[in-house]
């Protein structure tokens, strides 16, 4: 395994659906990487997953086709968490397990150099998860989102404790992987970006719970108003474009009425437990949804290429 230039030593822990994307960023930039996982199958799994990943990126020209064994090439595969010790940074990527990721962290405290830093990539903040570390000034959370192959953002916070350096550090190194790291100034139950989704998902389950409108116009109306605007300007940005007085006075008016629902309407409970859905389309028209969806973050990942060139 040869790592590029001027690249640093990742271990990510964890090979499922952020684990094994994590792992293919960082490789395809040039690092050198770890993944550590729970069984032989499990990063078998993880493996075809990166390579099913890295032909699409071949299909849509953002690599060619005899990139892909070097990127595989500087991934390695373990099932032992000692594989982590010789890291620089440490990604975990575990299910949602708290009890097993604070245990993971007082672990790879152990394991580590005193210099690596311990990442988590989960929803939750690093004061979650740090109680069995001591040098809690490199630990830091580095929020990625789904697929992390494909968006560039990465929520970065750190707890109380975590040092400047670590943050600016951690900053430097996901901007060499073409992320655009955004920092986060004070820990906050699932970051920004879950919070403001699941706000308009609050809104928009309670609209369609309450007969307002169809899920499909619903999603029709934030498809072609909104969606749009948002990829260019943020909800504050556009407020501010719209002219702050006049949305002001708008959202004095419109706020008293919007849900505040402390939980999710209870038909969407009940098609949750039995897996349902709100559509309930064929799976091939969900099938053919994702590939619609994945095709255009393709597109906006080519155009970012294109513009940073």
């Amino acid at each position: 395994m040869t790592c590029q230039k001027n690249k640093i030593k990742i271990a990510v822990v964890g090979d499922g659906t952020m684990g094994h994307g994590i792992a293919e960023v960082f490789s395809k930039a040039g690092h050198c990487v770890q993944v550590i996982g729970l069984n032989d199958a499990s990063l078998q799994s993880a493996k075809d997953r990166i390579y099913s990943s890295l032909r699409e990126f071949v299909t849509e020209g953002l690599i060619a086709e005899a990139d892909i064994e070097p990127i595989v090439a500087r991934i390695s595969f373990s099932t032992d968490l000692e594989a982590a010790k010789d890291a620089d940074m440490v990604i975990e990527a575990l299910p949602e397990n708290m009890e097993l990721k604070t245990e993971t962290f007082g672990k790879l405290e152990k394991i580590c150099s005193p210099e690596a830093i311990l990442a988590t990539a989960s929803g939750h903040s690093v004061s979650e998860v740090i109680a069995e570390v001591k040098k809690r000034d490199r630990v830091i959370a580095t929020h990625f989102w789904f697929p992390p192959q494909l968006l560039p953002l990465v929520e970065v916070c750190g707890a109380p404790e975590t040092s400047k350096e670590t943050i600016e550090h951690t900053c430097d190194v996901l901007k060499n992987i073409e992320k655009k790291p955004v920092v986060i100034d004070k820990e906050i139950d699932g970051f920004i970006g879950n919070r403001i989704q699941f706000a308009a998902l609050r809104e928009a389950w309670a609209l369609y719970d309450s007969g307002v409108a169809t899920a499909d116009a619903i999603d029709s109306i934030v498809k072609y108003s909104i969606g749009r605007r948002y990829s260019v300007t943020g909800p504050i940005e556009s407020a501010d474009v719209a002219g702050l007085p006049v949305m002001v006075n708008f959202a004095a008016y419109l706020q008293p009425s919007l849900s505040i629902d402390k939980e999710p309407p209870a038909q969407l409970y009940d098609l949750a437990k039995v897996d349902g859905t709100v559509y309930n389309r064929p799976q091939a028209e969900t099938d053919k949804l994702i590939a619609a969806r994945k095709k255009e973050l393709f597109r906006w990942l080519a155009a970012d290429k294109e513009e940073a060139k």
